[in-house]
């Protein structure tokens, strides 16, 4: 029961923050008419963080932390992934309303975008990694896949639940005002994490 609890209160605080892929789910959730309309992307950023906590666990971050340049690269091309990342979410200005038809992603581009912020966002690779993967050498045997287990199903509750509450205030918000400053809280804090990056670049 340590080992779940542990993994479940760690999976939460790394998963919280409006990170790129938090926003996108939750903005497709918000501008679909249903909610279940949002599931490519749910299940596409689901799936791939259960790739990347597994790998976590299954030893990839000691491999990783242990080449000083393959660091320096992950951070390299965070810096410019978030930037980039940031700048696309100040411009997006998502509507709210059920007619507006051209805002809402197809399944094909959910699947593709959400696959893209979530496996390669290498601020998010060196969370789950250097986190998840450090704090899971601490048990052993099925007591690790426990751990690991729920990690992954706080993921997947999390994902669901952005969709839902997305679609609920998307009902509220007709104009987008609301998801529009989320967007541009979220950009701030997707360029405070690339400045963070520049910073451990320079401590290099």
């Amino acid at each position: 029961m340590e080992a779940f609890f542990h993994g479940m209160i760690l999976a939460f605080g790394l998963i919280l923050p409006l990170g790129v892929q938090n926003v996108f789910v939750f903005n497709q959730g918000a501008i679909h008419s249903k909610w279940t309309q949002a599931l490519p992307a749910i299940i596409t950023a689901g799936i791939c963080d259960t790739i990347l906590i597994y790998l976590a666990v299954a030893g990839v971050s000691i491999i990783v932390f242990s080449f000083e340049s393959l660091r320096f690269l992950l951070l390299i091309i965070g810096f410019f992934f978030l930037a980039y990342m940031g700048w696309m979410l100040w411009r997006d200005h998502p509507e709210a309303g059920v007619d507006q038809r051209q805002d809402r992603f197809s399944a094909r581009r959910q699947v593709t975008f959400a696959a893209s912020v979530s496996l390669f966002n290498p601020h998010a690779i060196m969370d789950t990694i250097g986190v998840i993967g450090t704090s899971s050498l601490a048990y052993t045997g099925y007591e690790k896949w426990i751990f690991c287990l729920a990690c992954i199903a706080v993921s997947w509750i999390w994902f669901f639940s952005l969709a839902i509450i997305g679609r609920k205030i998307g009902q509220f918000d007709r104009s987008g005002k609301f998801l529009k400053r989320m967007n541009q809280v979220s950009a701030l804090i997707v360029w405070g994490m690339a400045l963070y990056m520049g910073y451990q670049l320079y401590e290099v």
